[in-house]
């Protein structure tokens, strides 16, 4: 449940401190005249709030969509129906002046200059305010500034590191190196971990924690191939205690998992304060939803069978019944033709006219808009993950948290680090073992090679954490982009099934060329990427004419 303390404070920061809001957007363009601002706790918490707050409501790649989730229709395991710009940077398709692009940079540069301008100020609460707490928002301003900055670097590579507030004339300044920015967050996390705590009480899991910084600290060592530092700055995390696999897979992204120790660290949100539209754009027809984000066929095909063998090698695996005997996170994370999605009998299949309703008491049959609608799913599938039945009748008002960190991802983190080191041993199968055996699926085998292990990690990070907006960085890092984001980006045939399962490469990447009916899979949109251009994305030409020491990234 989420505390009244955290809400009472966001109140303050939305009604209290808009003046303070406006002026915090300006930077760092800008210094506003703030002698005496932070003079008090109240001052103090409005600040940082304001920190927060920018992260969770105002990084605008889609909308009111979570930015978070919004990232995977950038790759290969969700497609994004409308034109939109975001869709555009997942189908080689996007220009320079891309909006999504731009608003990333303008964006996460905006927490940048709120966070460097508590950092200038809340020394005026020394005094006023204990000093241990001033140690810890500090910390936690530190922690939303190294955030922002490990993002700005994986969309950008490249960017300007500014870790003070700046005044127009101080505005032109070239591109710090991706590298240098990496050791500075890597040494930033290891100064403020100790000031924060390792978790709060009341289930608030919008502020940073010690667990936090280590987790962001692991996870840009992951990203640059720093495999020792990610191995030893996760095992921290995990060291530190009180967090843990959640033991219900599919109620972690629901109202029911928001006080789960498996959550590090998250958006909260409350109606009334800060609302997301994810179940009006992940939702079927019949449930007033628009089946906007859908998953596509190569993120099906990827979810082994029960006995842990993918479907192109598993004896268990049927093609006329493809979605029998597989990992349960498929059905926990998907919705599958078949299955009861938001109390509604889920089919697609044109001649599928009535379906059952069964939000009504008794259930009743009902036209089935998600077989007729124009704008049904156009891969068959949609997804489960991040909205709740909860939210039938509110669509475009979900108030659900939506997570940025968590554990399970903390120890995929640490088996992909020892694993790339060859640093392996019975921790690296602990890791693994523990996320799979909680959906139920089996161990993986203890003599497994360097090369199995890598795959199997790269395969669980796939399907574990689908939908959380990790796969665009994963596909990038492991230099697998031009592969899996060039071609047809495939939903499945409505009427009928492929006669056998594609075959996987060691990335679980499907291939369907020697599927003799493959011509009946819906190509839902055809992907070129260039591999000379679009591993990192563009910098929008306003800002190359605001900051002329500024340069493009190749090819854009």
């Amino acid at each position: 449940m989420k505390t009244k303390i955290y809400y009472i404070l966001l109140l303050i920061c939305f009604f209290s401190a808009i003046s303070c809001n406006d002026i915090l957007d300006k930077l760092p363009l800008d210094s506003p005249s703030s002698a005496s601002f932070y003079n008090n706790k109240t001052e103090v918490d409005m600040g940082i709030m304001g920190c927060y707050e920018r992260i969770v409501n105002k990084i605008s790649l889609k909308g009111d969509m979570p930015w978070i989730v919004t990232l995977d229709c950038t790759t290969d395991v969700n497609w994004n129906r409308d034109a939109s710009p975001i869709g555009s940077l997942g189908n080689g398709t996007a220009a320079s002046d891309n909006a999504s692009a731009k608003n990333a940079w303008a964006d996460f540069y905006a927490v940048i200059g709120r966070t460097n301008f508590l950092l200038d100020n809340i020394h005026n609460a020394e005094g006023n305010v204990d000093a241990e707490y001033i140690n810890q928002v500090k910390s936690e301003a530190r922690f939303l500034r190294a955030y922002s900055y490990f993002y700005l670097t994986e969309f950008f590579g490249d960017v300007p590191l500014i870790t003070k507030s700046i005044n127009i004339e101080e505005a032109q300044m070239i591109r710090t190196p991706k590298k240098d920015i990496v050791d500075w967050i890597l040494m930033e996390m290891d100064e403020i971990a100790p000031s924060l705590p390792v978790y709060y009480e009341g289930s608030i899991t919008g502020r940073a924690t010690s667990v936090a910084a280590y987790f962001l600290k692991a996870y840009t060592a992951l990203c640059d191939s720093r495999w020792t530092i990610a191995s030893q700055a996760s095992k921290a995390a995990i060291d530190l205690g009180h967090y843990q696999l959640h033991p219900n897979y599919a109620q972690l992204f629901s109202y029911d998992g928001e006080a789960s120790k498996e959550i590090i660290f998250a958006m909260q949100y409350l109606k009334g304060i800060q609302i997301h539209i994810a179940f009006r754009q992940f939702g079927s027809r019949l449930a007033a939803g628009v089946s906007n984000e859908v998953p596509t066929q190569a993120m099906v095909d990827s979810y082994e069978c029960i006995d842990g063998l993918t479907i192109d090698k598993s004896p268990l695996f049927d093609p006329q019944h493809p979605y029998k005997n597989r990992d349960p996170r498929l059905a926990m994370s998907i919705a599958i033709p078949g299955s009861i999605y938001l109390g509604f009998q889920f089919e697609t299949h044109p001649d599928s006219l009535k379906v059952w309703n069964y939000n009504l008491s008794p259930a009743k049959r009902v036209s089935n808009t998600d077989a007729t609608n124009t704008y049904a799913t156009f891969t068959s599938y949609l997804w489960r993950k991040w909205i709740d039945i909860k939210d039938l009748n509110n669509t475009q008002q979900c108030d659900n948290d939506i997570i940025l960190m968590r554990y399970a991802e903390l120890k995929l983190i640490y088996a992909e680090a020892k694993i790339e080191a060859n640093d392996i041993d019975a921790s690296v199968f602990e890791a693994l073992d523990a996320i799979r055996k909680r959906v139920g699926m089996p161990p993986v085998p203890n003599n497994s090679s360097q090369a199995y292990l890598r795959s199997v990690v790269r395969r669980e990070r796939k399907v574990e954490l689908a939908m959380e907006g990790r796969r665009l960085f994963d596909i990038r890092r492991w230099h697998i982009a031009e592969k899996v984001m060039n071609g047809s980006r495939y939903g499945n045939s409505k009427t009928q099934f492929l006669v056998s399962p594609p075959s996987f490469d060691e990335n679980t990447s499907p291939d369907y060329s020697n599927i003799s009916n493959k011509n009946i899979m819906r190509v839902v949109e055809t992907m070129v990427f260039n591999s000379n251009r679009d591993y990192l994305w563009p910098i929008n030409p306003v800002e190359l004419q605001a900051n002329q020491q500024l340069v493009q990234n190749p090819n854009w």
